[in-house]
């Protein structure tokens, strides 16, 4: 029998962030920086340790949970409620969330130290935990939408931190507008479970999955099923930044570094993979649902890691390699592989904090320049932030034994293995998708660690910054000194690099601890329903795997393995030994580049075309609608026609009793004679 979890400890999870978000939030002055950093770093702490003890329970003793919590409103049959839902997905993804943000907590002390909104950062970094908590730990649409608007608030927060930034304000708004655009088609989605389910429970809306399946959508012949899981994967595409609402994601990288590895790792882009693996029950019975998902992944694996190619800022670099490998996870997905999309998450929630972690580390000891063509030699300067970072790119690009091979692999056994629509296609974007990886994984790699020491003589001298308002010489990356470019780099202090080994750790071992249970033993089987006769990619994966070992020295005679080696050879051929091999391809396919620079164009499309064709929307509906319509006939021409007929009636009320009697003696006669007028007839008529 299953043991129980205590509602109390569950509850305690969330609501420890929470409350010291509050704390450094509300009381801020009062506590102070050591204050603020003390309670909401042992709030997130609290949290991990009862998420450990929660996943312990569930791994061990085979404990669940699914009840409500508190219930605020009932309408008819309707629940409105607070409730958890905690199984081996929950208790997962609740000890990856609070272990990244544990880690971003404890960076943030050293990367943060200088910026006069130290406890304003550390309250939005903890609220973010408190509601990516609330999202995952749900039971049901309604607290799972509370959960996704909360992230998408917080972001916003996050990615304007410094709000004194012009950029910084394009970016958070941007952010919110796409988010807005996903989140349409994501209520809409819960809106159709709702009105064909009657629910917003997740059990019984999914037991209710096989009736949906036999409805059309009103109108059309369209199936129902299919509909209500293209709106809900639309929400996906706005929170996980899948083609074409990945337009935010790169320019997020201009909030703080600690919440460009809090969003890219565990809380934000995670939020759509969890939810399209939670929805399983309801993506299984649509097979065009599944072939949308499979091909939108492939189109965002593929196209946005190219443009990782041509960044030469560090952030954006690794933000292109997350857009990337969430079009893995979104491939897997549409395989039907949603436990290898989830192991995928996990895994690369590490290695991808690692990066992040390490990219601020290496933009702190080059006093704020972001550029890797001014970097170069920084191994022997900063071996830590050095040695972690080559784990974390290791991990990334599927090298055997370490955690991202085993969950790539999978994705790419598991699309090999899917006889869906678009399955081929999807197949060649995740295989190419590997040497393209590795490739720009290691130019960055070897660019700044690597080569000669060109932060001495900077090829590329980095834009002056605006500091701007309070924010002062300390707007943006700590340890900014002017003057001080050319001195060599020092490692960073240790609550920076505690963090970066820390997350090296898992970043290295936990594929191949977790990939049995997780992939093929019973870890998700009360989380994810597959239908394998009709979808039979895990079962072929399973019947193929002998162990992580077997599994490794098996891809060493696989083509993705030597796609990844190629990948990584050529970066080191182009930039360290013939550097003048990429600046001549750039100069003769001028056209790919300008193509890649400009990011296939989509900012321009969506700012000159659908940003201004909106805006002439608005000013004719403004124009015409609200000015001449509603203000102009509706509002003052109502008022215009009272006061003309107040200017007649004035005329009658003129003061004079005279007047007034004459009136009188006139309404009298009229009355007498129109009573009076049946007796004697119309003597007119005669």
């Amino acid at each position: 029998m299953s043991a129980t979890l205590s509602p109390s400890l569950l509850l305690a999870v969330p609501l420890a962030p929470l409350a010291g978000a509050l704390v450094a939030g509300l009381f801020g002055r009062q506590v102070g920086r050591a204050g603020a950093h003390v309670v909401t770093i042992l709030g997130v702490a609290i949290a991990f340790v009862l998420s450990a003890y929660v996943l312990g329970s569930v791994v061990n003793d085979g404990a669940y949970f699914n009840a409500t919590i508190y219930e605020w409103m009932r309408v008819g049959a309707l629940k409105m409620e607070v409730g958890f839902l905690v199984d081996g997905l929950t208790a997962m993804m609740m000890c990856v969330v609070t272990f990244v943000s544990l880690m971003v907590h404890v960076y943030t002390i050293g990367y943060m130290a200088d910026d006069p909104g130290y406890q304003r950062f550390f309250s939005y970094i903890s609220l973010f935990t408190f509601s990516m908590l609330m999202l995952v730990m749900s039971n049901n649409f309604l607290q799972l939408f509370f959960g996704w608007e909360a992230v998408g608030l917080v972001s916003y927060l996050l990615i304007g931190f410094w709000f004194t930034r012009p950029t910084a304000i394009f970016a958070n708004m941007k952010a919110f507008i796409v988010n807005r655009i996903g989140d349409f088609g994501f209520i809409l989605g819960i809106g159709l479970v709702l009105a064909y389910a009657g629910t917003l429970n997740y059990g019984e809306a999914f037991a209710r999955a096989g009736d949906l399946a036999r409805l059309k959508f009103p109108g059309t012949e369209w199936m129902l099923i299919t509909v209500t899981c293209i709106c809900l994967f639309i929400g996906a595409m706005g929170k996980s930044a899948q083609f074409p609402l990945h337009v935010w994601l790169p320019d997020s990288m201009e909030g703080p570094t600690p919440i460009s590895a809090l969003i890219h790792a565990a809380t934000m882009v995670t939020a759509g993979i969890f939810m399209v693996a939670r929805m399983s029950p309801l993506f299984e019975l649509s097979d065009v649902a599944l072939s949308f998902v499979m091909t939108i992944g492939a189109i965002t694996a593929l196209f946005m890691g190219l443009l990782g190619i041509i960044q030469n800022d560090i952030k954006r670099v690794v933000a292109y390699s997350t857009l990337s490998q969430l079009g893995y996870m979104t491939v897997a997905l549409g395989a039907s592989a949603y436990s290898v999309a989830v192991f995928h998450l996990m895994t690369h929630a590490f290695f991808k904090a690692l990066l992040f972690l390490a990219a601020g580390s290496v933009i702190i000891g080059m006093h704020h320049d972001q550029d890797i063509r001014n970097m170069g030699g920084l191994r022997k300067y900063m071996p830590i932030t050095w040695i972690t970072s080559l784990v974390g790119s290791l991990a990334l690009i599927g090298t055997p034994l370490f955690s991202g091979f085993y969950s790539k692999d999978s994705i790419i056994e598991a699309v090999h293995a899917s006889h869906l629509p678009g399955s081929g296609f999807a197949y060649f974007a995740v295989a190419a998708g590997v040497f393209i990886t590795a490739f720009y994984s290691f130019r960055m790699y070897f660019l700044v660690f690597h080569g000669p020491e060109r932060f001495r003589n900077k090829p590329f001298p980095p834009p002056a910054h605006e500091h701007d308002g309070a924010h002062g010489a300390a707007h943006d990356e700590p340890g900014h000194h002017e003057g001080s470019h050319a001195h060599a780099p020092l490692e960073s202090p240790w609550v920076v690099t505690v963090p970066l080994v820390l997350l090296a750790i898992p970043s290295a071992v936990i594929g191949y601890l977790t990939i049995g249970p997780m992939l093929f033993g019973d870890f998700f089987i009360r989380s994810i329903r597959v239908f394998p006769n009709l979808h039979p990619a895990m079962e072929e994966l399973a019947r193929d795997y002998h162990g992580p070992i077997a599994m490794a020295a098996h891809s060493l005679s696989g083509p993705i393995f030597w796609l990844a080696l190629a990948g990584a050879v050529v970066a080191w051929f182009f930039y360290l030994r013939r550097p003048d091999i990429p600046a001549a391809i750039q100069k003769r396919f001028s056209w790919a580049y300008r193509v890649l620079d400009n990011k296939y164009y989509f900012d321009w499309f969506n700012e000159n075309v659908l940003a201004k064709s909106a805006l002439m929307l608005g000013t004719g509906l403004w124009k015409g609608g609200d000015e001449t319509v509603i203000d102009g006939v509706l509002i003052d021409g109502s008022a215009r026609s009272i006061g003309d007929l107040a200017g007649v009636v004035r005329r009658f009320q003129n003061g004079y009793l005279y007047w007034y009697a004459l009136v009188m003696i006139v309404g009298v006669v009229g009355l007498m004679t129109w009573q009076l007028w049946p007796f004697f007839g119309n003597p007119f008529g005669r």
